[in-house]
């Protein structure tokens, strides 16, 4: 007998079907585990708790999604073996025999249970809310079937579909609104999925532990164990490297990577990410934490102090210096030719400090003001350098600029509270189109909507959420992308946030291991393997 589950918070009505049991492939894979250093731990177990990317590329290993992307973004089958839209419904056609790590069948049921869980997360940072935009029904007609109908007819449904990792309804059921709450997760009660590895242990601050599961569906992993050490001084990540202690790590020091690669032992792997490391700037109301000399009124609400602090920034300077060369300088939130991207925006501005300081006279801060920038250290490739960089462009003209740098827990937690009242930060997103980002860090928050989960600075721009709003409803993919460019040039018009550059990630590796750079900057184990001798 079907059940029914009801999602009252997004008025979307779940049809669950009957379970059916299967079987999952398993194969041969050597005897050997990895051991790979990461920049930055997971803040959690839960895949919904936090739309981070160390959280997501741990729970993407241990959890599949219905739709997959490849290294360069682009969607491929995952446990959806074919989806196909009708107006605004969308059928997916599940993959049969696949299990559980714990050897129960996943069905839609699972799916149903998933997607009926997002909601109801409690105190998400950046809630996955956002993947399930314009989703009004969700119905499982049978057990390998999911339906879902939007609102309206929604072409970004299944490249969304990536940021869903699919639960176990079984495992995870729980006394809570959620089921297995955030903490249980944590502690790995629940955490059961259909990836390639299952959970072990987790030691906050020392190590986190998976092995292979052996119902794995797909092609047998290659490692037995593999074990993460959170890392986040790059140095020692290297040293750790270096000494043999690992054997993958992430985001060396860029001013060692050509040292390492003339080190016969190991082998290092450069990719150009779609990660922009941006500044935000809080434009909610007169008063901002952070800043001085301005009698108490908020200097950021005037477009023209925004735009001065953007020529005051060499970004070609800082990626050669501070960079060292390992990115590239940002006009907009997303590189060209991605989707969405602006092929307007494929020059970062030229510094012009006169200007700069013309604009903040006119403004009415001829001496400038004082100015607190938040950042976190060690979160993203050389991030406090950044700031500080950044800190001595804009104190030359005259906005005198002091760095608050923490630990990223500290550095988020902080960010969240809005304490910051100009913060550095970073963004990735899986999707590879602007939309994704848009809706995250510029569209007026709406939680209802699930839209704007990460604008922090709280910008609010009706013609572009009209815009960003639009392109989500067309289905023809060149009107879609035009849409979305407009919406990037004017939010960039408007300084909504100042782009700095776009990472490209880096990876040093043991030279018996290969693994190949990703895009979206996540270090995922499935894809290391041996390296061929």
């Amino acid at each position: 007998m079907p059940r029914h589950l009801n999602r009252r918070p997004t008025g979307i009505r779940l049809l669950a079907a009957t379970v059916l049991v299967g079987a999952a492939f398993s194969g041969s894979a050597l005897a050997r585990d990895l051991v790979v250093a990461l920049k930055t731990e997971p803040t959690s177990m839960d895949p919904q708790y936090h739309a981070l990317t160390p959280n997501i590329q741990l729970s993407q290993t241990l959890f599949d999604p219905m739709v997959c992307v490849d290294a360069d973004l682009k969607p491929e089958p995952c446990l959806a073996e074919s989806w196909k839209a009708e107006g605004n419904v969308w059928t997916f056609k599940l993959r049969p025999n696949v299990k559980f790590s714990d050897g129960s069948p996943m069905t839609s049921a699972d799916v149903l249970f998933t997607f009926d869980r997002v909601p109801k997360v409690p105190n998400s940072p950046s809630s996955f809310k956002i993947y399930l935009q314009k989703v009004e029904k969700i119905e499982a007609p049978d057990a390998l079937t999911v339906r879902i109908t939007t609102t309206e007819p929604y072409p970004l449904l299944p490249i969304n579909m990536v940021g869903l990792p699919i639960m176990s309804a079984k495992a995870a059921a729980g006394a809570a609104p959620e089921g297995k709450t955030t903490t249980e997760l944590n502690a790995g009660t629940g955490l059961v999925g259909t990836g390639p590895y299952k959970f072990v242990s987790w030691k906050r601050g020392s190590e986190i532990i998976f092995e292979r599961n052996p119902n794995y569906w797909g092609k047998a992993p290659a490692w037995d164990k593999v074990i993460y050490r959170p890392i986040s001084n790059p140095a020692a990540r290297t040293a750790a490297l270096l000494a043999g202690d690992v054997d993958l790590a992430e985001d060396p020091p860029t001013d060692d990577l050509e040292r390492l690669k003339k080190e016969p032992k190991l082998t290092v792997e450069t990719k150009a990410s779609n990660r922009i490391i941006y500044v935000a700037l809080d434009q909610n109301g007169e008063t901002t934490p952070g800043i001085t000399d301005t009698n108490g009124k908020n200097p950021l609400l005037d477009k023209r102090v925004r735009e001065a602090l953007s020529l005051a920034i060499d970004r070609s300077a800082l990626v050669s210096r501070t960079m060292g060369g390992v990115a590239s300088p940002a006009a907009q939130l997303l590189p060209y030719p991605m989707f969405g991207a602006s092929k307007n925006l494929t020059t970062a501005a030229k510094p012009n400090p006169e200007k700069a300081k013309a604009l903040l006279k006119e403004a009415g801060y001829p001496n400038g003001f004082t100015l607190v920038l938040g950042t976190p250290n060690g979160r993203y490739i050389n991030d406090s350098k950044v700031a500080q960089t950044l800190a001595a462009m804009w104190t030359r003209i005259g906005v005198k600029t002091s760095i608050d740098a923490n630990a990223p827990a500290v550095f988020f937690k902080n960010r969240d509270s809005y304490a910051y009242s100009a913060y550095l930060a970073g963004w990735g997103t899986a999707t590879g189109e602007m939309s994704n980002t848009l809706n995250s860090l510029l569209v007026t928050p709406n939680k209802e909507k699930g839209v704007g989960t990460t604008n922090r600075s709280r910008y609010s721009n009706p013609a572009m959420d009209k815009l960003v709003g639009e392109s989500a409803n067309q289905m023809d993919d060149a009107a879609r992308a035009a849409t979305l460019a407009k919406a990037s040039e004017l939010a960039m018009a408007d300084f909504a946030m100042l782009p700095i550059h776009f990472e490209h990630s880096v990876w040093a590796m043991k030279k018996d291991v290969s693994f190949k750079g990703r895009a979206d900057q996540q270090t995922m184990v499935q894809y290391a393997v041996p390296a061929k001798k």
